[in-house]
């Protein structure tokens, strides 16, 4: 398992009530199913509408079951944004 920190911006950081957190997960699938154990509820509904950074890289359209985290990595949890 790898120490990462999961970072939210905007309507997830809201929903979250923090700005960041550590998690310790393997992939970003199992990140994601931490953070909704921990945050039940309208953090759960937000990241249904969310895109990832992994370490600065987009996670895109891949399959968070295989996107490996690394030790000392992090999470970015980003909702759309409105305006330009």
């Amino acid at each position: 398992m790898a120490k990462v920190t999961v970072r939210y911006w905007a309507a997830a950081k809201a929903a979250a009530g923090v700005a960041e957190e550590p998690y310790e997960a393997a992939t970003l699938a199992d990140a994601l199913d931490a953070v909704r154990g921990r945050h039940p509820g309208e953090l759960t509904r937000v990241l249904l509408r969310c895109s990832f950074l992994v370490d600065g890289d987009p996670v895109g359209k891949r399959a968070h079951e295989t996107v490996r985290l690394a030790d000392g990595g992090t999470v970015e949890v980003l909702p759309p944004f409105a305006g330009g």
